[in-house]
């Protein structure tokens, strides 16, 4: 039996680059590791840190109730309609920034007059209040 082969019996010539490789490999991490750090000092501009001041303080809302008899409460106390205007005065003039007013909740019982509504209403804007609004008992 006779076994043919493809080789044509010539020289082989691919060359086997695995050896220099291995030289090219061992040589890069020789340098890598013997070559002395640079250490060159960077001008960086950096800023200046600032304290920011805390923000103010958020004043609590105010609660005036207006119920069907027609009686005003300022978060709870009672005061005539004179006093209101003072007192919505008083804390208009507290803030120097319209943004820094407590919210004005008018809290009005259903079967309260317009009327009285009405007043409370144009003296929180005679005050220069600017935050008001309306409670929702949600029914």
């Amino acid at each position: 039996m006779a076994f043919s082969s493809s080789n044509s019996g010539g020289p082989i010539v691919d060359m086997n680059v695995t050896p220099l490789v291995d030289v090219m490999l061992v040589l890069l991490i020789i340098f890598m590791v013997t070559m002395p750090p640079m250490t060159y000092p960077v001008g960086v501009d950096l800023p200046i840190p600032s304290v920011n001041p805390p923000p103010p303080a958020i004043a609590p809302p105010i609660t005036i109730k207006i119920d069907s008899s027609g009686s005003i409460a300022w978060n709870g106390t009672p005061v005539p309609l004179g006093s209101l205007r003072d007192q919505l005065q008083v804390e208009a003039d507290r803030y120097t920034d319209p943004k820094q007013q407590p919210v004005i909740q008018i809290d009005t019982d259903p079967e309260a007059e317009y009327d009285v509504l009405a007043k409370v209403l144009a003296a929180t804007k005679n005050a220069g209040m600017i935050k008001v609004g309306f409670v929702d008992k949600g029914g």
